[in-house]
């Protein structure tokens, strides 16, 4: 009876477009053991059914793609980048048209000491989702050295705006935390200085992602995730002026990480692993496709949204 409440649920928002998102659905274990502390996790627009992830502070200068039901298919050296206190990452386009790249944010900093932060931004490599797992060196890195305008900031939020190639960044700790903004190009030979664009009457956020679209956000406390929607022809930090919606989300061990999937059609979370409690990949599924603004055909989605149900029960 739930379900089919669901389904119309889908089915009235497909009209109104209105975001509606299902129940989570476990997708799978982390099954690499080197990802014990994840913070960050991006979904790759390249290669199919990956995602990137990494952990927190204290480990090498390194990324790691797993598939959409966490199992590992590779680590990735980043050749020449420092990992002080890595605590997100995104994916988007960058200075060749066409070509997608990594972002890895060097962004937190717990007793806030550090001026200058750091964001690597490097070539995203070809992952194949059925591939065993590889070891390789990815090179060719740039970093963005930054500072804030108004004082050293502690965060945990780095996103990109695939449509302009800004990049946004969320303070973490304040008791109204900060948004900031690189506008694209971003300098890679001086340390530039980012934009204070905007206040959210958060605190604790340790994620958020845009999504493909370039016209949702959803940003992450550790008890809930909220969204944002931009409408046409509005500059994209204006979306902050308006007060966000909750969205389904079921608190983890210590979830830091969220991003949404490469269709945009919902959105993974995935927790560090306190106490040696093991991670998961979790899903929530959007359920009326209609909301991103696209025509769609509810029974084809409502199909894709049964066939991640079989995934999250083999």
């Amino acid at each position: 009876m739930i379900r089919i409440t669901q389904y119309i649920i889908a089915f009235i928002f497909l009209v109104t477009g209105k975001p509606e998102f299902g129940d989570r659905l476990d997708l799978g274990l982390i099954n690499n053991d080197s990802l014990n502390e994840i913070s960050g996790l991006a979904a790759s627009r390249k290669n199919s059914n990956v995602l990137w992830t990494h952990n927190d502070s204290g480990d090498e200068n390194r990324v790691f793609a797993i598939d959409a039901n966490g199992k590992h298919l590779g680590t990735f050296l980043i050749e020449g980048a420092e990992a002080r206190d890595w605590e997100d990452i995104a994916v988007g386009p960058g200075p060749i048209k066409g070509r997608q790249y990594l972002y890895i944010g060097d962004i937190g900093d717990n007793r806030s000491q550090f001026d200058i932060k750091h964001i690597y931004r490097v070539m995203e490599p070809e992952v194949n989702c059925n591939q065993p797992p590889i070891e390789a060196t990815l090179s060719g890195i740039e970093a963005i050295a930054f500072q804030y305008p108004d004082g050293i900031r502690d965060a945990e939020t780095l996103m990109v705006d695939p449509l302009t190639k800004d990049i946004y960044i969320v303070s973490k700790r304040e008791t109204n935390v900060r948004v900031y903004r690189a506008p694209y190009p971003q300098s890679t030979t001086k340390t530039i200085t980012l934009e204070y664009v905007a206040t959210l009457n958060l605190n604790n956020v340790v994620g958020g992602d845009i999504s493909p679209t370039g016209n949702e956000v959803i940003i992450k406390t550790y008890s809930t995730i909220y969204y944002w929607r931009k409408p046409p022809d509005e500059k994209f930090w204006k979306i902050f002026e308006k007060d966000p919606m909750s969205v389904p989300y079921i608190p983890e061990p210590q979830g830091e990480a969220v991003c949404w999937s490469a269709d945009g059609l919902g959105y993974y979370t995935v927790s560090e692993e306190p106490a040696g409690i093991p991670s998961h990949l979790y899903f929530y599924p959007r359920l009326n496709a209609g909301s991103l603004g696209q025509k769609s055909n509810p029974s084809l989605y409502l199909e894709d949204i049964s066939k991640l149900r079989d995934l999250s029960h083999p």
